[in-house]
């Protein structure tokens, strides 16, 4: 199984008198743009995954919704598991028990730097797992996704993708 790990793209900055709840704050005019690119540049990049799991806050579903229209992905099911506190355990319990070939997930730090360091062996800290916004990672298992048994196939920055398109 392969798993794509995408980080929400630019939000607006937290602000509890235009958002408060949290949950509803979008993504930017700015952060929409660069997006779109980078979409473009991941459709280019990589084949596209089977299934989408998305977090349920708004900049997440937002994320989802312009990879489904600008790389081609299928459109994203929401994930409590995604949230950006969740125990990657859980999100990897779930994971367990697909079979689809390739998974993608759009969600929060630091929960997906903690989810990449838990998918792999050793001891890996969590911070070593900073996805800038709009970043992505992919990450091989053979068979199902299970802690500790994943591998880093590469990781990268949004700049990147953008300039792939």
């Amino acid at each position: 199984m392969e798993l794509l790990v995408v980080r929400h793209a630019i939000a607006f900055e937290r602000s509890p008198r235009r958002w408060p709840d949290d949950a509803e704050r979008p993504l930017s005019p700015r952060g929409v743009a660069r997006a779109r690119k980078a979409a473009l540049g991941l459709k280019r990049v990589t084949e596209h995954p089977a299934r989408v799991l998305m977090s349920p806050l708004r900049r997440a579903q937002q994320t989802a919704a312009i990879l489904t229209r600008f790389a081609g992905w299928p459109e994203a099911a929401p994930c409590e598991q995604l949230l950006p506190d969740a125990a990657p355990q859980a999100l990897l319990a779930l994971l367990g028990r697909t079979r689809e070939r390739r998974i993608a997930v759009v969600g929060h730090q630091p929960g997906l730097g903690r989810l990449i360091a838990a998918c792999l062996p050793g001891e890996v800290g969590a911070a070593a797992f900073e996805l800038k916004k709009m970043g992505i990672a992919l990450l091989s298992f053979q068979g199902v996704a299970r802690a500790g048994r994943g591998q880093l196939i590469w990781l990268l920055p949004p700049g990147i993708l953008r300039a792939a398109r």
